[in-house]
């Protein structure tokens, strides 16, 4: 099957919609409030979703030993506060498609050498010059978007 078209890349095509969406709706409370009242508002309201779906679906919370999981396990945490900060300062100083483009970039290249190099424990894919080729192409699209 077609990588492409498969249900992952489906789910994740659709997670892309909900950033671009959640980017637009943090940037316009921020510029209401504050950047950090609004990105420490974002995250209560998230961590309270969480925590209802983990009631819900009764994940055994205790049963885990939290303290083997290597310290950088943790750092989504810490990266998501920076990546909705960011992200809502930079929506109306570049509007919502520049800013989304320059994000997909930054995370498309960074994905390119996660893969490449195995970190964080992701499995090792080496690259292969269409995949280069591609950033590229897709780098020179995204300049045309700036334009």
């Amino acid at each position: 099957m077609n990588k492409f078209l498969s249900l992952p890349a489906v789910i994740a095509a659709i997670s892309g919609i909900t950033m671009a969406i959640q980017g637009t709706l943090n940037s316009q409370l921020y510029q209401k409030t504050s950047i950090l009242a609004a990105t420490l508002v974002v995250h209560i309201i998230g961590t309270v979703i969480a925590l209802i779906a983990v009631m819900v679906a009764r994940v055994p919370l205790l049963e885990y030993n939290w303290l083997s999981i290597p310290w950088y396990l943790y750092l989504g945490g810490v990266l998501s506060v920076v990546i909705v900060g960011l992200v809502a300062l930079s929506i109306p100083k570049i509007g919502v498609c520049n800013a989304t483009t320059a994000i997909i970039i930054g995370q498309v290249g960074a994905a390119l050498i996660i893969d490449h190099l195995g970190l964080f424990g992701a499995e090792r894919l080496a690259w292969n010059p269409w995949q280069l080729l591609g950033l590229l192409f897709f780098a020179a699209g995204a300049k045309l978007l700036f334009s």
